[in-house]
């Protein structure tokens, strides 16, 4: 690779002699006198004064001077050898004429020569009288008579791109670049250009070896091509950068005669802060990963708030934009712990129950655990009020080590707060998802979307529903546009889990966005349990009791005032008594009216919590024809419940249904009566029965609304009984629906309606 060196012995300056053609054509070899040269080659014809300090060097120069002035020089392989052999020399060089030897003050010299001809190195001595050899002639060839005439204008050509270079380059005085400039076209101005040319030895020794005059000319327009072209690039690099600093200084005058008028107007305190804002913007910068195209829109929009007045009210919206771009996290991602076994005794540490949603989260890190890929699932929990589903979205984040997320989508009715507003609105702020990222200050977070069920749809603010479509899409939340923001941010590394208490209200297009895991109610064993492992110790500790080992409150009271206090499918009713249980013995305790052991029995619990609020309905035996034992499914878990049917003298044809029934369980009361009558020979029921009574179905607790379609088997049975008037077998229950067929249909809720069936006989 070339580079720049400045040339040798530019001080010199030698004059034309009109023998130096000659000299370069003569065949001086034989024994003599040689010089080992360091960091110099010379050409045959130039003249050049050379630095003699070395001890052999020197004799071997005035060795030359004693006789008759021949002497050969050669260039060193390595400048740092002090005392050179055959192998430590480049094998061509020149033999030289001493014209001048000159002793310095230092006590070296300096030795004027002028090169011959070439010559090859055949033996190399140190002797008494210095370094001493034999060497070879190896004139160079000259250029055939049909190349002559294009050697010489290939000299000429050199001769113009030498001139090029010298105006180019500064390291030429301008007597050396008259000098070469008043050359007449021939040999010697070649070798002369070579010996002056800006590259390092090595390029010269190479130039020196080529075996003809034509091959050298060649090379040396060659090197002078690229000299000329880093030449010109160095140059451009010079005016560019000239242009920046320019600039740069420009820019620092003008910034100072700002600051001046800023001082002079009293706002020196303002234009402080305001660069210290932009700084402080460009420092943070530094510190994002971001793309290239954001980083290049961030220092746009830096740009722009610099040329906004810090007194302007668009000053604040610009930083407070560019501030929110700082604080979201670009490409920063929390790393998550793939133990599987962890995970699966963290969750169930949080939680009891719940196998189907513990089984999917350890189901989607195990994928994670073997893709190796962070893109999450969309999972929507769904099921009664209290049954862990928001509270179990941190556990998640604590099993996967993830942020933990979660807003409130509940009464949400403009589009905005999904969204952002544009930031021409005055106020504008980015939408919920982007607060929530910037709140968890990672790419990956666990991010709960609360009560999806109870977002309002089709308002004159928009449907923020609609817009939820974009967030819980994986194909297309990974370019989330939100309005504030006005550029697209990446939620795809993000676990969106929605709760929802009933799905029948979520837009369908959302609905099929996420995975759908129902969480059921809890059973009265599972409420103990839950009851046992974190409700009473958590408001123990709330209460000031926990270190009052006394204090017992067992399994049996526990279900006390499950089934006595509570009548709900969660636990958060049973976490409320609990908690007043233990502030009232809390209340007893600082009185000093409670000393010693301390049981929580049934009858502590009464006296105070208060008479029991529910009675659950005991199953009493089917006495009398016309009554039947139903089972039925509610929110807070199973019932149930008994239908009544009576028989009265009238004109017939008339049913009367009470109890506040909806309309599915009256159709279900008329279907079964129509069945019953189209059977009623299969039944040993006289038709005559229809005309002259009316029958009255009645569901006890009228205050209480029922309906659903699984009562149309209790109802048709309870009919059957009191026209045949036959009781109903003991011990038995009913569920389902019936078709005029009189086929009974599959119905849900069966765990619920097997617990409600043997609790009550208990």
């Amino acid at each position: 690779m070339l580079e720049f060196k400045k040339p040798q012995h530019l001080s010199f300056v030698a004059e034309f002699n009109p023998d130096s053609e000659k000299l370069i054509h003569q065949h001086n070899e034989g024994k003599m006198p040689i010089l080992p040269l360091r960091d110099n080659a010379l050409f045959p014809g130039t003249i050049i004064p050379i630095s003699v300090g070395r001890s052999n060097s020197i004799k071997a120069v005035k060795m030359a001077e004693k006789t008759d002035g021949i002497i050969a020089t050669f260039t060193q392989k390595q400048e740092d050898v002090n005392s050179p052999y055959l192998d430590d020399m480049y094998p061509l060089g020149c033999v030289c004429r001493l014209i001048h030897l000159m002793k310095l003050p230092d006590n070296t010299y300096t030795a004027l020569l002028q090169a011959m001809n070439r010559v090859e190195l055949i033996e190399f001595n140190h002797t008494r009288n210095g370094y001493e050899g034999v060497v070879k002639d190896r004139t160079d060839i000259m250029p055939a008579a049909s190349e002559k005439e294009e050697y010489f204008a290939m000299l000429n050509i050199l001769k113009e791109k030498f001139n090029n270079l010298t105006h180019l380059l500064d390291s030429y005085p301008s007597e050396v670049t008259n000098f070469l400039n008043g050359l007449s076209t021939s040999t010697f101005m070649l070798n002369v250009f070579c010996s002056y040319l800006p590259i390092d030895v090595k390029q010269k020794y190479k130039l020196l070896s080529c075996q003809t005059e034509h091959d050298r000319l060649a090379n040396c327009i060659r090197i002078i091509n690229n000299l000329l072209d880093l030449a010109n690039i160095k140059r451009n690099i010079e005016r560019k950068t000239q242009s920046d600093l320019d600039q740069q200084q420009r820019e620092y005058f003008l910034m100072q005669e700002v600051k001046n008028i800023q001082a002079e107007l009293g706002n020196k305190d303002e234009f402080s802060a305001k660069q210290e804002d932009i700084s402080k913007l460009r420092d943070e910068a530094e510190k994002k990963k971001w793309s290239q195209d954001t980083r290049d829109y961030f220092l746009k929009e830096v740009a722009k708030l610099g040329r906004i007045n810090i007194q302007s009210p668009d000053y604040n919206v610009q930083l407070t934009y560019l501030q929110t771009i700082i604080q979201l996290p670009w490409n920063e991602y929390t790393r998550d712990n793939m133990n599987i076994a962890n995970a699966e005794k963290i969750l169930n540490h949080d939680h009891y129950g719940m196998e189907k949603v513990k089984e999917r989260i350890l189901e989607h890190l195990a994928v994670l655990k073997m893709r190796k890929d962070r893109k999450s699932p969309i999972i929507c929990l769904y099921g009664p009020p209290g049954v862990g589903k928001t509270s179990l979205g941190r556990s998640i984040a604590n099993a996967l080590n993830r942020k933990y997320v979660r807003i409130s989508l509940g009464g949400v009715h403009d589009e905005s707060e999904i969204r952002g507003h544009r930031r021409t609105y005055v106020g504008a702020m980015p939408g919920r998802i982007i607060k929530g990222m910037q709140k968890a200050g990672s790419g990956n977070p666990v991010f709960i979307l609360d009560e999806i069920d109870k977002i309002s749809t089709n308002n004159v603010h928009g449907d923020p529903s609609s817009a939820l479509l974009e967030v819980l899409d994986p194909e297309q939340n990974s370019t989330f546009h939100d309005n504030y923001l006005d550029m697209d941010y990446d939620l795809s590394q993000v676990m969106f889990i929605a709760t929802a208490n009933d799905t029948n209200t979520i837009p369908r297009p959302l609905l099929d966005r996420m995975e759908l895991i129902e969480l059921s109610g809890y059973i009265t064993e599972e409420k103990v349990e839950i009851g046992k492992r974190h409700l009473v110790p958590k408001k123990k500790t709330e209460n000031g009791l926990e270190d009052i080992d006394n204090l017992r409150l067992p399994k049996k009271s526990l279900e006390f005032i499950i089934e006595k206090y509570t009548r709900e499918s969660g636990v958060r009713g049973l976490e409320k008594q609990i908690d007043k249980l233990f502030r009232k013995t809390a209340l007893k305790v600082a009185r000093g009216e409670i000393k010693d052991k301390l049981l929580l029995n049934e009858s502590y619990i009464e006296e105070l919590l208060g008479k029991p609020l529910f009675n659950r309905d005991i199953y009493q035996g089917n006495e009398f024809a016309g009554v039947v034992t139903g089972l039925a499914w509610t929110s807070v878990g199973g019932e149930i419940l008994f239908i009544e049917t009576s028989l009265s003298k009238g004109k017939g044809a008339k049913l009367t249904l009470t109890g506040n029934l909806g309309d599915v369980m009256k159709e279900s009361a008329m279907l079964a009566l129509e069945y019953i009558k189209a059977h009623a020979e299969k039944l040993n029921i006289d038709n005559r029965i229809f005309d002259n009574y009316n029958i009255h179905i009645h569901v006890p607790e009228g205050a209480v609304p029922k309906d659903g379609p699984s009562a149309g088997v209790t109802i048709a049975t309870s009919i059957a009984s009191i026209l045949t008037q036959r009781k109903v077998r003991k011990n038995l229950a009913m569920t389902g629906e019936i078709t005029l067929r009189g086929k009974v249909l599959p119905v849900g809720g069966i765990k619920e309606k097997i617990l409600a069936a043997k609790l009550s006989t208990t």
